[in-house]
């Protein structure tokens, strides 16, 4: 079985990550979205509402299993037999510092990197900008799955009350 890794923070999950995630679906037999757990980073949403979005959302990938790790990704592929780790890639910017984190990863493991560009209509879609602007009103409904726009309104209203 070709086992593949989509990690990330997913801090919400958004409409791009799922397109990555879905096409990285029909490639591999298998597909672990793994969320990263840092407790001395701050997110909006905990490590358990990030896993249930993202449960809620590939819902109807069959082949796509949700885990939330900490520590090493590479520490992560080799306990769970991952060959190939995904990574979407909106730009050239996002090529420089993932490249380098791909060459540190099979330097560690062996475990391979395998980009995807991320689709036209998502190219500029990152979840921190998708927090700040809505956070200063702006629509973002088209870049989220509805429930998860829902649940971001939800917590950025109650932030904003004293």
């Amino acid at each position: 079985m070709r086992r593949a890794v989509c990690p990330g923070s997913f801090d919400p999950v958004t409409l791009g990550h799922l397109d990555v995630i879905s096409r990285a679906a029909r490639i591999f037999d298998e597909v672990v979205v793994a969320v990263g757990v840092n407790v001395s980073k701050s997110r909006l949403f905990s490590p358990d509402e990030r896993l249930e979005m993202l449960r809620r959302a590939c819902a109807d990938l069959p082949n796509v299993r949700i885990e939330g790790f900490t520590g090493l990704l590479t520490t992560f592929c080799a306990e769970h037999d991952v060959a190939a780790i995904v990574k979407g890639l909106r730009s050239g910017t996002d090529y420089e510092y993932e490249l380098q984190m791909a060459q540190m990863n099979a330097h560690l493991t062996g475990v391979e990197t395998v980009f995807v560009p991320t689709s036209p209509q998502w190219s500029f879609v990152a979840s921190s900008l998708v927090k700040e602007v809505a956070a200063f009103g702006g629509d973002v409904s088209a870049l989220l799955p509805a429930f998860v726009h829902e649940q971001l309104m939800t917590r950025l209203a109650e932030r904003a009350t004293p």
